[in-house]
């Protein structure tokens, strides 16, 4: 049980006390009235002796009696009605409240810290003796245990309303006190009628009540006198008469001022009548100011709802009768009014309002003075020395005297309760076999009653010794007799006597207390009594720290003839649990939860709202979802009738955002009470701020926002800028791509460098995008805000008027850091305005999210001028979707009229507050009539609540930022920034592009050109310049030529449309190749701009509002097969400076699929065309193309013909084509393979000189009918781009091979400079397509770069092999080094040899045996250095096939020659070869070594011979 303020011992002393009539004269009575007060209530608060009392028992030893209270009340002669007790014992229960304001008590058992109550403790624990011991152990301990006033409350009142019974005599009147006024004209005579008129009550039939203990009770006669109005001497003579006649003893004269005392005193007088009359008002029904004032002033709502809500019903008010006035629960408030007997609830509530407000002004006792309070407090004393505990003594003895005489046996009864006890025991009957002998009677002189008296008598005065002998005998006659009633009446008090004895020997007889509570229960069916004796033992077994016995008592003692007393002692009984030495906290939750039920069955809503949320602490957050939605639906429900609003809007949220497991029609209910009582929450302050709703869930991290207009989608042949949507997921890797590409223009823009403040656009902000930062949004141009909701519920929910909740700061920036001072606006106060000066906002007018449902909803603001916008969150009116007209038996049309009959809190009862709401009988199920009445909020809004009733709110977007990790501080505690994307910063208008692009291709060939148109819109007011395009694959695309001649303005009108600019050309003229020379910087390239950042060419470099221009865009198939994903971000600028925004960019990504189509292969290698005078027309070479057709016809191609080969280099062209092939046009079908040959020169010294300025020398070699002209675009432009790119990462991977790597020596540059060649050719072809039955012709161009002599180069990019795992090493990589000397590769070709002799030679081997032929070999220097050269004339072919096909020679002469050439000579030897017989020879066979000249070099390399020398020798 929990703690009470008074100890077991006070509590039972101050149960059982000598009880004192008072029957008064009309002017005592009105004496006394003066000081508001009658005079049972004027002497109530002395009624404690202060001092110890001594008596004799009858064996005449000394008993002391210590702390002795005598109760004193006015004679009542009617016994109350048993429903008004009722009725009293629910207004105390009612009135008595936790008090607010306490400091917690908090009480740790297990995991649970439980918020019991207050520290409210007084010092009676059983376990601790001392009270400053447990003071010290509160104080030191967690072990609190927490008081409950009201339950102490009941239980005064129940033991002060229980009427007197027959078989007992502890609520007998022992004394009457009659009182007389000074005033009265014959104290005497009135003394005498009150005499009379006691006598009467007591003796005559007319009157069973009051009971009196004995027919001689004792009369003691108290005179009144009013010293501030009677005369003292005329006092003084009347009570010198009453002494005389009643003698000093039973007499006394009390004398009492009624003055008021004036307003200037500035004593204090105490008000010792407050406690006991405030604590008391309901149970006496006499309302008290102070009383109802301090109550009204504390807790003026508590006290209203107690009595206009927890009332009984009409039948129990009809039921109290009218002559119950004459019983002090009768002389209240609610007699006065006539609340009991009529219909209409309000009128107690207003009567009690009035009895306030008429008595506020009024105090208990206010006229009386300290020595007034002294004069009271010693007439007590007297009356009880001289006059009560002599008659309680002599009482005593006589019935000791009587008992002994008619027994027969010895004069005391001690010694016959030792012969009685010493002798054999006759065995008890147990209660089974008992009876039931409840209707059996005693006569008033029977001994056994006599015996009880005494036994009664002696509790009385705490001489428990003898009063326990007493018991014990009367309860064996009454056993005997089989009187049950007196039996258990007797155990009941033979317990308590055993208990309340100081250092008793015997142990508390515990079965007899049980034996009481079950005879009193079932064979007296006396549960009042069963009751008392209940609460008395689980006093005593809770002092005992029997805490488990006693909540096994209090638990039996539940039934259902009384909610208001089950709940309490569930309560209790729960406290036992808490309080044990280990505590049982999961079955105190659960008697809680048991006794909060009977609570509100019995109209206690504040105590069963008080013990649902104690129980909560237990059951929230366990996992047990069932048990929390039960106890938070009946906190909601209970806390809205008690019009607690706030609590019922929590606890409904909270089932409502938890993890439910309720069915769906379970959840539309508490939906629907929600909405119910969230819309009588906000109807009582319609103009507060916005409340918080909690469905549905919000992510507030997946909220996303995105700048900028809505673009416009393609149409037909116009693809529009992909850009950035919300409709795109968000890719690290790809954002970081995009800000690389705008690093590099914003670079370019500001000569080479990215500015410090630069922030890369971000036009969508998400959780993953950097969000430091104040994003930048444009006047006029939307914001948009992607809100992520989810529904936890089965059931769908719908949101109207959906829309954004902002506050907006105007701010000129133009003006400085101080800007505009005009105050801000919000959208708070008025969620549906749409426009505003400063940001219109859209309204989404429904929106549904169906049950357990993820749904997206985007909401828009268009911010009209400048400054600082807040985003806050969303507002809505959250409503249950509209389901059918009828819906669990209750037509929708229906609900709605009772909805609208019920606008306010106050009407969500149609009938009286305390009746309970009527279900329909199609709402009952299976499960809603346990014993916990769970209604699952089908019971007290069903058929109020329309289903389609909405509430409005609001949620806040609380978006937490990244967690910082930067510096220590940071590193070694949790801190978070900040995340701005909902704080944008709304500056000045700027220009918008929009771009689409016309015809543009999804599928290309490698190598295919395309034309295509792109389209440049600005859809601004503000005109927009500096126009660039950044790609990281340039070779892709291109605008043309900077020069316009250069620029075919549209396709020509020649053959098939082809988009380069071509001229038709005879092809018999065309055998040599036509050359021009253009520059590269005007194709954009060695501008000074990165490779990837090309301008665009708008006429007059500015785009004016509104207008559009299209620019042709000639596009490349990439090189490699595959599926191509290709960024283009546009750049461009306002013409005018802006603060806040210096650029704008536009982004998009083009898909590109490629299929094969050629495969070219190129060499290089030297000619041998020299003059035999050693003149040379310069450097030739001979360029072998090896062409390929690697499609697999996947694209519908048939063939591919090579219409023309080109070259483009600053040093080398193409001269002609020397291929034996009379067909030029070389025509390619599936598979197939073509072999060109062609020869290069070097540029002329009028070419060279153009050279030296960096021009490019283009010549084209025609194989069809019609020369393209390789120079122009878009020919050119890839071709430098191809060139550019191929330059670029030989760069880079130059550059990652660090700088500390050796340096080449001179002789090795010009080692290699000889073997290098800068060569570049363009093959291009065209294809024949067949698509839908008609054939397109596509056209193409390939790159290949020659570099070396000798070195195979191809068209298509190498692919590298992947490299295979190796383990992994822990140390550095060493750097790739270049070779400080030449290769062999390269010094094989310093030498170039050329062989003069005539090809066929007629010789007459008849005449002359041997035939000899001259031959002059000419060798020329390659490089710009001496060598040494060897010419080795003695090699001879040794294999036999050799042999076979050339046969043998000899040559004549010198055999070795040993010669040196300077850089760039040229050299002949004459030779002569003998041939013995007719053939064919090769004359290839000198070997030649060479070396540097001035070298350390040990050996010579043996120089390559690039063709054979064959030579034909006749016979004739």
């Amino acid at each position: 049980m929990a703690q009470c303020v008074q100890s077991v011992q006070e509590f039972i002393q101050d149960t059982f006390v000598p009880m004192v009539a008072v029957l008064c004269s009309e002017a005592a009575e009105t004496s006394t009235r003066k000081n508001n007060l009658t005079f049972a209530e004027l002497v109530r608060p002395f009624c404690r002796l202060t001092s110890e009392v001594h008596m004799r028992d009858p064996n005449n030893q000394s008993h002391v009696i210590k702390n002795l209270r005598i109760s004193v009340t006015s004679i009542v002669t009617q016994p109350p009605q048993q429903t008004a007790i009722r009725k009293l014992l629910s207004e105390v229960v009612s009135a008595s409240q936790p008090a607010e304001g306490l400091v917690a008590n908090v009480i740790t058992a297990g995991d649970y810290d439980l918020n019991i109550s207050d520290r409210s403790v007084k010092a009676s624990v059983p376990w601790y003796n001392n009270w400053k011991d447990t003071l010290t152990q509160l104080s030191s301990s967690k072990f609190h245990a927490a008081t409950t006033p009201w339950f102490e409350a009941y239980r005064e009142c129940f033991f002060q309303s229980m009427p007197p019974s027959d078989h007992e005599f502890l609520h007998h009147y022992l004394a009457c006190m009659l009182v007389v006024s000074s005033r009265d004209p014959d104290p005497v005579d009135q003394f005498l009628k009150l005499s009379q008129e006691q006598h009467r009550i007591q003796h005559s039939s007319d009157y069973a009540y009051p009971k009196w203990f004995i027919p001689n009770t004792l009369k003691y006669y108290v005179l009144l006198h009013d010293v501030s109005e009677g005369e003292e001497q005329r006092a003084e003579s009347v009570y010198e008469e009453m002494k005389q006649r009643y003698g000093t003893q039973g007499c006394y004269l009390l004398k009492f001022n009624s003055r008021i005392p004036s307003s200037g005193a500035d004593e204090q007088i105490p008000d010792p009548w407050s406690q006991y009359l405030n604590r008391n008002n309901l149970q006496n029904q006499e309302i008290c100011e102070d009383d109802l004032v301090s109550l009204v002033n504390k807790n003026k709502e508590n006290y209203t709802n107690a009595l206009e809500l927890d009332g009984l019903d009409n039948s129990i008010n009809d039921g109290i009768p009218n002559n119950f006035k004459s019983h002090p629960f009768q002389e209240g408030v609610l007699v006065k009014s006539g609340g009991l007997d009529g219909p209409n609830r309000a009128k107690p509530v207003e009567t009690t309002n009035d009895a306030v407000k008429q008595n506020s002004s009024s105090a208990h006792g206010f006229s009386l003075t300290l020595t007034d309070h002294d004069r009271i407090r010693q007439f007590i004393q007297e009356f009880t020395f001289r006059g009560l505990l002599p008659h309680i003594e002599k009482t005593i003895r006589q019935l000791n005297d009587q008992l002994v005489s008619r027994k027969g046996l010895s004069r005391s009864l001690f010694t016959a309760t030792k012969k009685w006890f010493s002798g054999s025991k006759v065995p008890e009957k147990t209660i089974n076999e008992l009876k039931n002998a409840t209707s059996l009677l005693y006569p008033p002189e029977a001994p056994e009653l006599q015996i009880r008296k005494m036994a009664d008598l002696c509790f009385l005065v705490q001489h428990y010794d003898l009063a326990y002998s007493c018991y014990h005998t009367a309860k064996k006659d009454f056993l005997n007799d089989q009187a049950m009633l007196y039996a258990a009446g007797a155990l009941e008090m033979a317990a308590a006597s055993v208990f309340l004895q100081p250092g008793a020997q015997r142990q508390y007889p515990t079965h007899y207390m049980e034996t009481a509570i079950q005879t009193y229960k079932d064979l007296c069916k006396n549960l009042v009594l069963a009751e008392r004796c209940a609460l008395l033992s689980a006093e005593i077994l809770k002092s005992q720290a029997k805490y488990s016995e006693a909540a096994t008592l209090l638990i039996r003692m539940t039934s259902e003839d009384s909610d208001l007393r089950s709940a309490l002692l569930l309560e209790q009984a729960a406290h036992c649990f808490i309080n044990m030495r280990s505590p049982m906290v999961r079955k105190f939750a659960f008697h809680m939860i048991l006794a909060g039920h009977r609570y509100g069955k019995a109209d206690q809503r504040k105590h069963a709202l008080r013990c649902y949320s104690q129980a909560m602490q237990v059951y929230k957050g366990k996992g047990w979802s069932l048990a929390e939605d039960h106890i938070n639906f009946t906190i909601g429900r209970q806390s809205f009738t008690l019009r607690q609003l706030d609590n019922a809007v929590s606890a409904f949220r909270h089932i409502l955002i938890n993890d439910s497991k309720q069915t769906a029609a379970q959840q539309e209910s508490f939906l629907r009470e929600y909405l119910y009582v969230y819309k009588s929450v906000s109807q009582l302050s319609p103009d507060g701020p916005l409340p918080q709703l909690p469905l549905p869930c919000i992510k507030s991290s997946a909220t996303r926002v995105f700048f900028g207009h809505d673009r416009r989608p393609s149409e037909g042949e116009k693809q529009a800028a992909t850009h950035v949507s919300l409709d795109q997921e968000y890719e690290r890797e790809a954002s970081q791509q995009w800000k690389e590409l705008e690093e590099q223009v914003v670079a370019m823009v500001n000569k080479g460098a990215v500015p410090l403040n630069f922030q890369p656009t971000q036009y969508c902000l998400n959780s993953q995008t950097d969000n430091l930062r104040f994003p930048v949004a444009v006047v006029e141009e939307p914001v948009t805000v992607e809100v992520v909701f989810k529904n936890p519920l089965k059931v769908p929910l719908l949101l109207n008027d959906l829309s954004l909740l902002w506050k907006f700061n105007f701010r000129d920036f133009n003006k400085g850091q101080e800007g505009d001072t005009r105050e801000s606006i919000s959208n708070e106060k008025d969620a549906h305005i749409k426009a505003s000066l400063g940001i219109a906002t859209e309204v989404i007018n429904e929106f549904q999210v169906n049950g357990e449902e993820t749904k997206m909803a985007r909401l828009k603001l268009l911010p009209h001028q400048t400054g600082e916008l807040h985003i806050l969150g969303v507002v809505y009116n959250l409503g249950t979707v509209q389901s059918t007209p009828t819906q669990d038996g209750i037509d929708s049309s229906t609900g709605a009229q009772v909805a609208a009959s019920c606008p306010h809190v106050s009407n969500l009862y149609s009938g009286k507050s305390g009746s309970k709401p009527q279900t329909p009988h199609s709402l009952q199920q299976p499960g809603s009539t346990d014993q916990l009445e769970y209604f699952h909020g089908l019971s007290w809004t069903e058929g109020k609540v329309p289903h389609g009733l909405s509430v409005r709110g609001r949620q806040d977007l609380e978006i937490q930022g990244p967690r910082l990790n930067n510096t220590k501080e940071e590193k070694t505690s949790v801190k978070y920034g900040p995340d701005r994307r909902l704080d944008p910063i709304i500056t000045a208008a700027m220009p918008l592009l929009e771009v689409f692009f016309i015809n543009f291709p999804t599928g290309l060939l490698c190598g295919e050109i395309r034309k295509t148109y792109v389209e440049f819109v600005n859809v601004s007011r503000c005109p927009l310049t500096g126009l660039k395009v950044v790609c990281k694959d340039p070779d892709f695309f291109s605008f043309g030529s900077k020069t316009a001649v250069l620029t075919p303005s549209s396709p020509t009108a020649s053959e098939n449309c082809s988009a380069y600019k071509t001229v038709v050309t005879d092809c018999l003229c065309m055998s040599s190749a036509a050359t021009s020379s253009v520059s590269p910087a005007d194709f954009g390239m060695g501008s000074g701009y990165p490779l990837w950042v090309i301008d665009v060419p708008l006429p007059d470099a500015v785009l004016l509002p509104g207008a559009s221009v299209q620019l042709p865009m000639w596009l490349r198939g990439p090189d490699e097969e595959g599926v191509h994903e290709i960024n283009f971000l546009f750049y461009y600028e306002s013409t005018k400076p802006h603060s806040k925004l210096s650029h704008r960019v536009l982004r998009h990504t083009a898909i590109i699929c490629t299929s094969r189509s050629l495969s070219v292969r190129a060499t290089a290698c030297r000619s041998n065309v020299l003059d035999a005078e050693g003149k040379s027309d310069g450097d030739n070479l001979l360029v072998f193309l090896d062409v390929a057709n690697i499609n697999t016809s996947e694209a519908g191609v048939r063939e591919f013909h090579i219409i023309q080969v080109s070259s483009g280099s600053e040093h080398w062209r193409l001269q002609k084509c020397i291929n034996p092939d009379e067909d030029k046009d070389a025509k390619l079908s599936s598979r197939e393979r073509a072999k060109l040959c062609f020869r290069a020169t070097r540029c002329q010294s009028s070419e060279a000189t153009s050279c030296t300025e960096g021009r490019y020398i283009f010549a084209d070699i025609v194989l069809g009918n019609e020369q393209i002209i390789s120079a122009t675009t878009p020919c050119a432009d890839f071709f430098f781009q191809s060139c550019y790119a191929a330059r670029s990462r030989k760069t880079t991977l130059q550059s990652t091979m660090g700088p500390g790597r050796p340096k080449t020596g001179g002789f090795t540059k010009l080692v290699q400079k000889c073997s290098e060649v800068d060569l570049n050719i363009i093959v291009l072809w065209k294809a024949y397509v067949v698509e839908d039955n008609k054939q397109l012709i596509l056209e193409g161009q390939l790159h290949v770069a020659l570099q070396s002599i000798g070195k195979e180069a191809c068209s298509l990019p190498q692919v590298q092999e992947a490299q295979e795992m190796v383990l992994l090493k822990f140390i550095r990589p060493e750097q790739p080094q270049l070779p400080t000397r030449p290769s062999m590769e390269q010094l094989s070709h310093l030498i170039k040899i050329s062989l003069h002799y005539p090809e066929y030679y007629d010789h007459p081997f008849h005449q002359k045996s041997l035939c000899l032929v001259p031959v002059t070999l000419v060798l020329f220097n390659c490089c710009q250095i001496e060598v040494d050269i060897i010419i080795d004339l003695r090699h001879k072919a040794t294999s036999p096939e050799m042999l076979e096909v050339h046969g043998s020679f000899t040559w004549l002469g010198q055999t070795q020659y040993k010669i040196q050439l300077k850089g760039l000579e040229v050299h002949t030897v004459s030779l002569k070869a003998c041939f013995v017989h007719a053939g064919v020879y090769n004359l290839g066979s000198p070997r030649i070594f060479a070396k540097l000249a001035d070298q350390n070099v040990q050996c010579e390399t043996s120089q390559q011979n690039s063709t054979p020398a064959l030579i034909i020798i006749n016979n004739i």
